[in-house]
């Protein structure tokens, strides 16, 4: 496989990476900005920023609380994430906001971005919003999130936001990496039904039945407890509470924010290094998946006349493209 390496784009780049981690780290938007373009457009200099920030912080820097919120598309998940900033502000801290969004089918770009999405804290410099396509993945976390949100925690911020897509059962990928996991439902349209079969339900930490004024709010909720009731659980764990919410009208987003706050002083401290482990191990694991679907694109037409005529299998043919992988020097 042929194209210059990593290593390579990230020596040439040098200036520019000791310009915006410098940057990032005095908290300033605009380097922060720039680092979250590198690493969507794929350029060496993102991983680079990330990387001398990693080998550079404190040793006494108190991690960022990573907060993922998930559900159903239409459920409220912005409304409620909205409203959870203005209680993170209203306490002196800092959030940024990663919105994991549909793609454009023909730019790529996300489809609901930052410049449509919580306006009103444009202008707070203890706010930070940022739109990401997932790029065609079906899973909730695009490609470059966990790295971008891996970068905000590096500048600084005390709360940081994942909202994902929610379609189904590919949300479980944001339990990698969230320290509190925010399950929105709405009563009707049997989001309860779709939350048991798909298996979201294992990873949530808090459950927000919102729209809770509509009909059904109160069956929902008594749905979710019986099934709570139904699963074993260890002695001493924590049993996700399960709050109703009007994050329109701002009615019960203070007991969910109280809610996060008990779970992450329970679960989110004394276990610093074991986090930092488990986001690394799933940044891999999507940076290997970005590698592995860079190579199908550079190569992988070349064995399709072969995999049509029957020479070749598509796992002999996939076992090659990793090879080729493999082979690659950085």
């Amino acid at each position: 496989m042929t194209g210059h390496g990593a290593g390579a784009d990230a020596d040439a780049g040098r200036p520019d990476v000791d310009r915006i981690a410098a940057a990032v780290r005095r908290g300033e938007r605009r380097g922060l900005a720039r680092a979250i373009s590198w690493f969507e457009a794929g350029d060496a200099r993102g991983p680079a920023v990330l990387a001398r920030l990693r080998a550079e912080a404190p040793a006494s820097r108190r991690p960022a609380h990573w907060i993922g919120v998930t559900g159903a598309p239409g459920s409220g998940k912005s409304t409620l994430v909205d409203r959870l900033v203005q209680h993170e502000r209203a306490h002196g801290r800092t959030v940024a906001v990663v919105a994991v969004d549909p793609s454009s089918p023909f730019s790529g770009g996300a489809i609901l971005g930052d410049r449509v999405r919580m306006t009103r804290w444009h202008d707070d410099p203890g706010v930070f919003v940022r739109s990401m396509a997932t790029r065609g993945r079906l899973g909730g976390l695009a490609g470059s999130t966990l790295r971008v949100a891996a970068l905000l925690d590096a500048a600084g911020f005390d709360a940081i936001v994942l909202e994902t897509v929610g379609v189904g059962q590919s949300e479980v990928d944001v339990v990698d990496v969230a320290d509190t996991t925010v399950l929105v439902l709405t009563p009707g349209g049997g989001d309860g039904v779709q939350a048991f079969k798909a298996g979201v339900m294992e990873i949530a930490d808090l459950f927000v039945v919102n729209k809770a004024d509509l009909p059904g709010a109160d069956r929902l909720r008594s749905e979710i407890r019986d099934a709570q009731r139904l699963a074993a659980q260890p002695e001493g764990a924590w049993c996700p509470p399960v709050l109703l919410a009007k994050a329109d009208r701002d009615e019960g987003t203070t007991d969910v924010a109280e809610a996060l706050a008990r779970h992450h002083e329970r679960w989110g401290r004394g276990h610093d290094r074991a986090r930092q482990e488990r986001r690394a191990r799933a940044e891999l694991r999507a940076a290997v998946r970005t590698r592995a679907e860079q190579a199908f694109a550079e190569a992988g037409d070349r064995f399709v006349p072969d995999l049509v005529e029957g020479r070749i299998t598509a796992e002999a043919a996939a076992e090659r493209l990793c090879a080729d992988v493999v082979r690659f020097e950085p």
